[in-house]
């Protein structure tokens, strides 16, 4: 019961605030799309940037400065800018940490980093002792990196993928896609123009497409499909040095190449053990919420909440106890609304089978209670054209699953997730990272080429801490003693998938 208050709690926020979010939403019924498809419209050429104030909004009534906030009202206006600017916080703290790196390379040998402007790849799946961001998967090798796009705009080049699943996911300051690069979009190789809402200038010769991002500040993670064999190994490397991104002035028009296999090892802090790096803490979170502000234009729809958040911001900048009020709650927003979004149950919509799925993931416009959840869980998503995620805590009979059970999940005959790129069903521990085990396996699917289907034609796979038998253990996943998740992507699903009207497998627990 507490975890649903705190979840209701959560809702509220979206209608405590009176003026300022009725605005936004009375917006959602005149937009014939969703604002992430005004934002990423366009299949690799020029896209509008969606940031810009609305001339109407300019003429509406403003807080004054100099008004003299109540605690009360003061903690209503600061929890809900806590729960809107979270996802943009946490993305300008992994920014600063990540374009740290004097080269591309890996972060302790484990996270691709670079400078702004470039991006790191790794040559193989990551590394399961990764913390930068929860629920990783080894199905694809990923690569990222951090720009300033105003600044710096970067070149992406694509080399040719042939029949091999790839994306490469560009996401804005707020954790939304803009952009598409792809298999799923026909994306031909060549060399593409990233560039941020403000950048003016014309296609240089040679550039395949320009691709406008909504917010100067901008990340890129490439995904490319790997089967799981030393074969597909050695056949990928060819193409993944040639997955670079580098500063337009560095544009020659000839494809550069980078031994990704060769990436120096920086040197960092190492990871404390308990789960996912603090990207953002709550008594500086008022510090960095200023700059979000000025650099991240609202969509339109937003300004209403802009006002209200400068307007506190205002008064905290000159009256000290209203910033005391400000830590507290954000500390308290923190623990009472933003930490019960790593329950799966809380995010997204019921799936069937006591899962739950992704909704509306890295297109999340007015959605702030996906966005701001994903981010708390599953951050860097792709969009649900994409992948669809489905994920859950719990076995068919709402009990939580636990390494010291053994399970089975049971894919009838031909009703393996529907897809045209590739599925997988990962395990993570209760933190939403890889439990380490001899077997170094830690997901299952597409690229695995030793399973073994069952004389019907269904593929059973195992979860579990304990070995279901060697006979078995090839469709095994092994578990901690403790709580576990399982977690399906499927890329590039088809309809079925997309619509909903597939449904997971029910998790047993065997006898």
């Amino acid at each position: 019961m507490a975890d649903q208050d705190n979840v209701n709690v959560t809702r509220r926020l979206f209608t405590v605030l009176g003026g300022a979010l009725p605005l936004a939403y009375a917006s959602l019924a005149t937009i014939p799309q969703s604002a992430s498809a005004a934002e990423t419209k366009g299949k690799g050429a020029t896209q509008k940037s969606a940031g810009a104030t609305g001339p109407e909004a300019s003429k509406e009534v403003q807080p004054p400065p100099g008004l003299l906030m109540h605690s009360g009202y003061t903690q209503v206006i600061a929890r809900m800018a806590y729960v809107w600017g979270w996802p943009m916080v946490n993305m300008l703290n992994r920014n600063a940490k990540i374009t740290q790196a004097p080269q591309p390379g890996l972060l302790n040998g484990v996270l691709p980093v670079a400078p702004r402007g470039q991006v790191a790849m790794l040559h193989d799946y990551i590394d399961p002792t990764e913390t930068f961001v929860t629920c990783p998967n080894q199905d694809v090798t990923y690569g990222l990196g951090f720009f300033s796009l105003d600044e710096e705009p970067v070149i992406a080049q694509v080399p040719n993928f042939g029949d091999r699943f790839w994306v490469y996911a560009l996401y804005d300051a707020r954790t939304n896609q803009f952009g598409e690069l792809g298999k799923p979009y026909k994306s031909k190789p060549g060399f593409y123009l990233l560039v941020g809402p403000n950048w003016k200038g014309s296609k240089p010769a040679g550039v395949t497409g320009i691709i406008r991002c909504p917010t100067a500040l901008a990340n890129a993670i490439p995904r490319v499909f790997m089967n799981d064999t030393p074969e597909d190994r050695k056949i990928i490397q060819p193409v993944l040095n040639q997955i670079v991104f580098y500063p337009l002035k560095q544009f020659d028009g000839r494809m550069k190449t980078i031994d990704w296999a060769k990436a120096p090892v920086i040197p960092g802090p190492k990871s404390d053990g308990g789960g996912e790096t603090t990207w953002v803490v709550p008594e500086k979170f008022f510090d960095q919420f200023g700059q979000v502000l000025d650099t991240v234009p609202p969509l339109p729809g937003e300004e209403a909440l802009y006002a209200q958040f400068r307007s506190l911001m205002e008064v905290a900048n000159r009256d000290p106890e209203t910033k005391k009020w400000l830590v507290s709650t954000a500390v308290e927003t923190e623990r009472d609304v933003i930490a019960p979004f790593f329950a799966w149950r809380h995010n997204g919509l019921p799936a069937g089978n006591g899962w739950n799925r992704s909704t509306n993931n890295a297109q999340t416009g007015f959605d702030y209670f996906d966005r701001t959840g994903t981010a708390k869980s599953n951050m860097f998503d792709n969009r649900p054209t994409e992948t669809q995620y489905l994920y859950t805590d719990f076995d068919a009979t709402g009990a939580a699953l636990n390494g010291a059970n053994t399970y089975e999940i049971v894919f009838p005959a031909g009703q393996e997730p529907p897809v045209n790129g590739f599925w997988s069903l990962t395990l993570y521990n209760d933190k939403h990272l890889f439990h380490p085990n001899d077997l170094k396996r830690y997901s299952l699917g597409t690229k695995n080429t030793t399973l073994k289907r069952n004389p019907d034609g269904s593929l059973t796979l195992y979860a579990g801490a304990k070995s279901p038998g060697a006979a078995r253990e090839s469709n095994w996943l092994p578990a901690p003693g403790g709580n576990f998740s399982l977690y399906i992507r499927a890329y590039w699903g088809k309809q079925p998938i997309l619509d909903g009207s597939w449904k997971p497998p029910a998790i047993r627990k065997m006898a």
